[in-house]
């Protein structure tokens, strides 16, 4: 049996002194995709952050292993030129650098070898067809102007490029109209597709993003915890009676 991508052992994190993580074990196994969902403040979005190395999120205790290394020191860029990748909830616009510029640095050192923008853009070019995005996207500043959509479907062209073996999708579907999440949602599946070793973390508030998905693990995050584990069905339970029985 294969090594987990990720395995998260009793972390415990906090912000500016104050605890939000409070021993949170998880397992992801290459090619599963698990879903982390829970009420507002429960800590979805400071697990994200912390798998990644966000600066501000102070690991207390416990320890990040990827693929076996133990990462819980490593900075968020030797993180990610590792293999671990991070779609932001809020991605940030970037004014004057083109998609297909940003690229090119990010999987230059990913790569470790300097790529020219010819290359990049023949991989752009691949991948913006398959996932049905128009041909002159690459060439618009990063975000600028985006719709929401739009910034969640060049989260997804990221991902496609830069070809991690984790993603961590935080909230990908916020903001998102049914429209809009089903064609994140489609690539998202076709970056799957492509990858089928590559282990996925969803934070999610909602079952919609996993009718299209189809996680194998669904968790629930409550009080900086993991409270119960289960299946695809434990998502439709939340979606009925939500998080009550977990916040007494």
């Amino acid at each position: 049996m294969s090594e987990p991508i990720l395995r998260v052992e009793d972390l415990h994190a906090a912000v500016e002194g104050h605890e939000i993580l409070k021993g949170i074990d998880l397992e992801v196994m290459p090619g599963e995709i698990h879903a982390i969902m829970g009420p507002n403040g429960s800590g979805k979005s400071t697990l994200a952050n912390t798998l990644l190395g966000n600066p501000a999120f102070e690991v207390t205790a416990g320890r990040i292993l990827f693929k076996g290394d133990d990462v819980t020191a490593w900075s968020t860029d030797v993180r990610a030129k590792a293999g671990m990748f991070l779609a932001f909830q809020y991605p940030e616009e970037v004014s004057g650098v083109p998609i297909v510029q940003f690229l090119r640095r990010a999987l230059s050192a990913r790569r470790g070898e300097d790529l020219s923008v010819l290359e990049l853009r023949i991989t752009i070019m691949e991948w913006l067809e398959r996932l049905g995005m128009d041909p002159s996207f690459g060439d618009r500043y990063l975000n600028e102007g985006f719709s929401g959509g739009e910034k969640k479907r060049n989260e997804v062209l990221q991902m496609a490029v830069l070809e991690p073996d984790l993603a961590v999708l935080d909230e990908t579907d916020s903001g998102l109209d049914i429209d809009a999440l089903r064609l994140v949602a489609r690539g998202v599946r076709t970056v799957l597709e492509a990858r089928p070793d590559m282990g996925t973390v969803l934070v999610t508030h909602y079952r919609r993003i996993l009718d299209e998905l189809e996680p194998h693990r669904v968790h629930v995050l409550a009080g900086g915890r993991i409270v119960e584990s289960g299946g695809s069905d434990l998502a439709t339970r939340l979606e009925e009676k939500g998080y009550e029985e977990w916040l007494v």
